[in-house]
């Protein structure tokens, strides 16, 4: 028989895990999100009870999947008393989805095994697409047999499923995974911005870029976006500005220098200060290409 599920953190990603995890048969036992009428229409449209507290959550899951926006969220939803997932949790599988510090996820592991639960950290190299669809990169951390009991979900989840180690590795991971995503976004901003500047036909750019060194993911998911000024949200600069702060935290604490991370970091952040923080992080092009008044 199959999990329960419960979701805690119903925006575009949380809500498309739900609504595969539906497709494939798991019940979506119930809904909250801190913004009430979110957790009211996914709750509805899945056929969910819409949780007004963070226990009822729990009380109603086999397992409970989070995505929140940052530390401070993830803290608030796994403290000792009050409104807290931890309520009644033993038995409850929490799997933590967000782009956190490694602190933060190896303090809730600590919580939930106090209170007789389990979790896992399951970092997400995708986007929304891949969550509705179940074809998610998963990177997992946790303990490998808590991994083990769980990989049939995690498999209907993703097209790729990685175990990296212990609570905080896979964390630790996703941040290196987006810092080098954030730094080659902002080249790539750069890049096409100076090529317009310079008269150069964008296109034929682009053409050369991809068949040389110049080549990256990003090249072929954003190019156009920047070029078109189309920063419809999959990833936000608000995101990318906290991704690569996290990478540049762990690099302080490692005694290592990342300026190149540091001055994405800065530009995601200047986006923020003039009010393009919720375009995707293809809107840095706002910040590069000539004219545009960023």
């Amino acid at each position: 028989m199959k999990q329960r599920i419960g979701i805690v953190g119903a925006g575009r990603m949380g809500a498309n895990m739900a609504r595969h995890l539906k497709d494939e048969g798991y019940t979506i036992s119930a809904i909250y999100d801190v913004q009430q009428q979110v957790a009211e229409e996914v709750a509805k449209e899945l056929g969910a009870q819409c949780a007004t507290n963070l226990p009822t959550v729990t009380a109603a899951s086999d397992v409970v999947i989070t995505v929140v926006t940052d530390d401070e969220a993830m803290r608030d939803i796994f403290k000792i008393q009050g409104d807290t997932l931890l309520a009644d949790a033993e038995g409850v599988t929490f799997i933590n989805c967000a782009t956190l510090s490694p602190e933060v996820h190896q303090d809730a592991a600590q919580a939930a095994q106090a209170v007789g639960a389990k979790s896992l950290e399951a970092a997400m190299a995708s986007s929304i697409t891949q969550a509705r669809n179940g074809t998610l990169y998963l990177m997992i951390g946790g303990e490998e047999v808590v991994f083990e009991e769980h990989k049939e979900l995690l498999e209907c989840m993703s097209t790729a499923l990685r175990y990296v180690g212990p609570t905080g590795a896979a964390a630790k991971v996703k941040a290196l995974v987006n810092m080098v995503m954030n730094i080659n976004t902002a080249a790539l901003a750069e890049g096409l911005g100076l090529g317009e500047a310079l008269g150069l036909d964008l296109e034929m750019l682009r053409e050369i870029f991809s068949q040389t060194g110049a080549n990256s993911r990003v090249l072929e998911t954003d190019a156009e976006d920047m070029m078109i000024r189309d920063h419809e949200c999959y990833f936000s600069a608000e995101h990318a500005a906290k991704d690569s702060g996290i990478a540049n935290d762990l690099a302080k604490s490692a005694g290592i220098s990342v300026p190149l991370s540091e001055a994405t970091e800065a530009q995601y952040k200047k986006m923020i200060e003039l009010g393009l923080g919720d375009l995707d992080k293809s809107g840095i092009a706002e910040l590069t290409f000539k004219g545009r008044g960023a």
